[in-house]
């Protein structure tokens, strides 16, 4: 997808330097305080990995936002669903649309593979996030996420 100077982007195993990038900008978006990221060698191995989906937003060459997902196989049915990890745009990009263009191209992959359904965890107090979410189409439901922490 272009329009405007706006590419929307999947990326594969040659784009590690990109995903580089995209992770910089999710820790600076997240606010996570990260400024490392894994080897080039780990990132193209997971970029490889079919059911690991990265897309990325750039505008006018500017890497705006991305997506990660990866597909889940059922077993109850031969199907998958996706989960969606990640999605960042960078502050000065945000509410400019970015995001919807990168929900409606996973929506997309989902319809060309077959793939019926696609979810992602937000926090309740996010608001804007959920607002984002009920704006691109999506049903909330109340869910309580465990975490389990391995030392």
């Amino acid at each position: 997808m272009e329009d405007s100077g706006t590419q929307l982007i999947k990326l594969g195993k040659e784009d590690a330097q990109t995903f580089v990038k995209l992770i910089l900008l999710f820790n600076e978006v997240f606010e996570t305080g990260k400024t490392t990221v894994p080897a080039e060698s780990y990132l193209k191995a997971l970029l490889q990995k079919p059911g690991f989906i990265v897309l990325v937003v750039k505008h006018k060459n500017e890497i705006a936002g991305g997506l990660t997902a990866f597909e889940l196989p059922m077993y109850d049915a031969e199907r998958s669903e996706i989960f969606i990890y990640d999605v960042g745009i960078k502050k000065e990009f945000q509410r400019q649309g970015f995001g919807k263009k990168l929900i409606e191209e996973l929506k997309n992959y989902c319809k060309e593979s077959g793939i019926k359904e696609f979810f992602v965890p937000a926090h309740e107090e996010d608001e804007h996030a959920l607002d984002f979410y009920k704006s691109c189409g999506g049903k909330g439901e109340k869910v309580v996420h465990f975490n389990f922490l391995m030392d």
